[in-house]
């Protein structure tokens, strides 16, 4: 069997960045931060959501988001939604000023 192929499974300390919960779980990632949690030192791997803070576990109907994607996604949208009101308003202006000029040209 071949040496050093499977990465080594250790205890890694799992810290949630919303609710600041923590949990020591076995896995195989490698972080290189260390934290001390209940006299000893682990490994430790910062994630956004877990049980402690995903509305489906703790009941609660409304979502904790840490990181702002919720934000950016709706400042990103209300801008799209300003743009394109501006640019109707543009092509209705467009519109008015050629009717004009038809009617203009209509009565001389």
């Amino acid at each position: 069997m071949k040496e050093d192929t499977h990465p080594t499974y250790q205890d890694v300390l799992f810290v949630d960045s919303s609710t600041g919960s923590k949990f020591v779980i076995g896995s195989t990632l490698q972080p290189k931060e260390k934290e001390t949690f209940e006299g000893k030192e682990y490994p430790v791997c910062y994630i956004a959501v877990s049980s402690a803070s995903h509305p489906f576990f703790t009941g609660s109907t409304q979502f904790i988001d840490s990181e702002g994607r919720v934000d950016k996604f709706t400042k990103r949208y209300q801008r799209k939604r300003q743009e394109e009101g501006e640019q109707q308003k543009k092509q209705e202006e467009t519109a008015e000023k050629l009717s004009a000029d038809k009617t203009k040209k209509k009565k001389k």
